[in-house]
């Protein structure tokens, strides 16, 4: 099953990588947001101040890691497709396994299987999750075919020839 919507390898890269990035901004920004709002002294004036100042001291470190997951994933995405020659949800659930056990490599070697079967099982729902929405929207539209055999219908109503 190939996917016709995205960039072809080389730039694909890219594109997830600034994809990520702005995903991680938006997020980092509404949950930094929220947590300098609580975390605040009370006076409306000091807790939008406090969630102002929060945004702009967390919210790029939170796009930064987001763009460093979604370019390490793409590239090893990539590679996959080069070397295996064809593009499956197999080269998702390695790359994000990978990735997770990359991420995780200077925590030590348990951190790493942890982070790796974690990035493995949450790309294989993923995954999962994409081809069953994909095969229940196409089967709404498969016409239904409805073939009956004219022998089982009976005689023709009264009027028409035999």
């Amino acid at each position: 099953m190939e996917e016709y919507s995205r960039e072809p390898c080389p730039w694909r890269i890219v594109d997830d990588c600034g994809g990520a990035f702005t995903m991680g901004a938006i997020g980092g920004s509404v949950f930094q947001s929220i947590k300098g709002f609580r975390n605040a002294p009370s006076g409306l004036n000091k807790r939008f101040s406090g969630s102002l100042m929060a945004i702009k001291q967390r919210s790029p470190l939170i796009a930064g890691s987001f763009a460093v997951w979604g370019g390490m994933f793409s590239t090893i995405d990539c590679t996959l497709v080069y070397f295996r020659k064809k593009e499956d949800p197999w080269n998702s659930i390695i790359s994000g396994a990978a990735t997770g056990g990359i991420l995780a490599a200077r925590n030590g070697l348990p951190a790493m299987a942890g982070s790796a079967i974690i990035g493995g099982v949450l790309l294989a729902l993923i995954e999962g999750i994409g081809i069953m929405i994909t095969r229940m929207t196409a089967e709404q539209f498969n016409p239904a075919a409805t073939f009956e055999d004219p022998s089982q219908l009976g005689p023709p109503p009264q009027g028409y020839p035999s």
